[in-house]
């Protein structure tokens, strides 16, 4: 049994950060013919519901680069490999030092996310938390608020790329901390940037799927350095026409670009769909 895998932004969505409705016909005829498919991406499950709300993807989902993942049969979480606030201390003092903001995506008792961050300085922050403020289940408070014991979910930001990159530079040298970050396809004039715990990835996570499903063949679709993970452990990898180049070189091969319903038509060819 085949179980494909997909990234989100760059890849499945469009430039508008949705499912195209040819792609979304596609997923239907992938479904109707028994191949098996699922999500693994570095946004929250909260962050992607609206990209993807007009397709029910009917196996576990990935999120977070592996440490969320979503059951929509049961509906419930499991998460893994937190950060805290002791692991974050020192990537926290580099952001600062490098005057990006970042935004601390935590999950508190009831499953609700909590994201602490200082003030905002500017275009690029206050991007971000617009786009969270008015989300249900959410919340945006103060760093200072912050608690010892809090479980912590990944670090977000956008910055000026030279800044980002000197902060993905800072993180190495951080144990149990991994960075990730690349163009922002969405504003030209920034890069984001991802950190979450070092336990958790995208391969391993499909490698754990790939168990508990019964799955033989593992086909990867993705576009960025998060998916690297995913395109050692598959037997086949397929990176997008906008795919970095050392993604590209990565890949089984080249499809089209995510604007252009790359994956879904290399699937209805593929798959005679």
């Amino acid at each position: 049994m085949d179980l494909l895998a997909f990234d989100l932004d760059g890849t499945l969505l469009n430039c508008d950060q949705r499912l195209s409705e040819y792609t979304c016909e596609t997923l239907e005829y992938l479904k109707a013919a028994g191949i098996a498919y699922t999500l693994a991406t570095g946004r929250t499950h909260f962050a992607a519901k609206p990209c993807i709300a007009n397709h029910h993807f009917p196996l576990r989902q990935i999120f977070k680069n592996g440490v969320e993942w979503w059951n929509p049969e049961s509906n419930t979480y499991r998460h893994r490999n937190f950060l805290t606030p002791e692991l974050i201390s020192k990537t926290l003092l580099s952001f600062n030092k490098h005057q990006v903001i970042p935004f601390v995506f935590c999950l508190d008792k009831n499953g609700y996310y909590k994201v602490y961050h200082p003030p905002l300085n500017g275009q690029m922050s206050d991007c971000i938390a617009h786009e969270l403020e008015n989300k249900n289940q959410l919340s945006l408070h103060p760093i200072e608020e912050l608690s010892s014991n809090a479980l912590i979910i990944n670090i977000s930001a956008l910055g000026h790329p030279e800044l980002v990159e000197r902060i993905v530079l800072d993180s190495k040298g951080y144990k149990n901390i991994t960075a990730y970050s690349g163009s922002d396809i969405y504003n030209k004039d920034a890069h984001w940037l991802d950190i979450h715990h070092s336990g958790a990835c995208k391969g391993s996570s499909l490698g754990e799927l790939k168990k508990e499903i019964g799955a033989k063949h593992i086909i990867v679709f993705g576009d960025g350095d998060n998916d690297l993970t995913m395109f050692a452990m598959a037997d086949e990898a397929y990176a997008t026409d906008n795919a970095l180049d050392h993604v590209k070189d990565a890949a089984t091969n080249t499809i089209g670009h995510h604007n252009e319903d790359g994956v879904a038509r290399y699937l209805r060819e593929r798959y005679s769909l």
